[in-house]
């Protein structure tokens, strides 16, 4: 982690302290905007010892031609180190007011067999451009890695950030602690999915035997955001032609669950909180949102509930069913 360079320094640190042994701390997310605000005050108050409404103020206010999901991302860190900060006495400042989220007009890629054939394959097809143990660990990682985001439905931070520990290879049970909004939840696996982390844990542990992550990165911590975009990019462009990313894989499995029921008429009030569970939203009216994404079954609910189809498809906000 870079070093802080304002007079804030120990209680950047102190604020991090709190949030990873809360296990709330992103470092690819929440850092990298931690460290611009301590150089914007380091550069802008060099004199100031302590911090000031004045600056907070002046980092959160929305610049011009931001978007509000842009300033959201940004300031969020510094919102919540203010109230971390008024939480413990420690300072006056008034929390600074946060734009409204705006609603993503977003329709994510739907995968065919063929697709997905191809680039399971080419994950499979791999091959290490030196035999070095980083180069291996993604050899036989990238396979494991795609598949159990095809598979589960789990999220790509939640499976770049899953311990070792929280791996039940004998029951077949992932322990979901650091989730988004950090709702514990828990996922079982497939048969034939358990059978290949159980062959992958044997592999990756005679490269990494004291692992704490999973997935882990060569320097013992857990892959970024951006290693999962990299490798998900180059491998799905190798063979497909149309635009997708890592994370439709999950609205692939909700999809693909709904489908079954398309069938098996209404009946699907336990499937349906099986799945909304599985998934780790928070409500089971985020799980409902899918039945618009879903080819038929949208078409099926409003002609066999009619008023009631958008009292069961309510506008969500999007934070809710990612």
């Amino acid at each position: 982690m870079a070093k802080f360079r304002s007079a804030f320094a120990p209680l950047f640190q102190s604020f991090i302290h709190y949030r990873k042994a809360s296990d709330r701390w992103n470092s690819s997310s929440y850092e990298p905007f931690l460290i611009l605000f301590d150089r914007f005050c380091a550069s802008n108050y060099p004199e100031d010892k302590e911090l000031t409404q004045e600056m907070v103020d002046s980092w959160c206010r929305q610049r011009e031609g931001e978007m509000n999901n842009s300033c959201r991302s940004r300031i969020y860190v510094v919102v919540s180190f203010v109230r971390y900060l008024r939480e413990r006495g420690l300072t006056l400042i008034a929390p600074p007011g946060v734009p409204r989220k705006e609603r993503r007009r977003y329709i994510p890629h739907a995968f065919t067999r063929e697709e997905l054939e191809r680039f399971f394959h080419e994950c499979d097809s791999l091959t290490p451009y030196a035999q070095t143990p980083e180069q291996r660990s993604r050899q036989i990682t990238v396979p494991v890695f795609f598949r159990l985001l095809y598979s589960s439905g789990i999220r790509t931070n939640e499976a770049r950030m899953l311990q070792r520990a929280d791996v039940d290879l004998s029951d077949g049970v992932l322990d979901i602690r650091y989730s988004k909004g950090h709702d514990q939840h828990y996922i079982v696996l497939h048969d034939s999915m358990l059978r290949l982390m159980r062959t992958y844990d044997q592999a990756i542990g005679k490269l990494y035997p004291d692992r704490t992550y999973f997935f882990p990165a060569r320097n013992g911590g857990f892959h970024t955001r951006n290693w999962v975009q990299k490798n998900f990019r180059q491998l799905w462009d190798a063979v497909n032609r149309f635009h997708a990313t890592a994370y439709e894989l999950r609205h692939h499995y909700a999809i693909e669950n709904i489908n079954r029921w398309v069938d098996e008429g209404f009946g699907f009030d336990d499937r349906l909180l099986y799945l909304s569970k599985s998934m780790g939203h928070t409500t089971i009216e985020s799980t409902c949102y899918y039945y618009s994404l879903v080819p038929g079954m949208s078409h099926l609910l409003e002609e066999h509930t009619e008023d009631g189809f958008n009292v069961l498809i309510p506008e969500v906000d999007d934070e809710d069913w990612e």
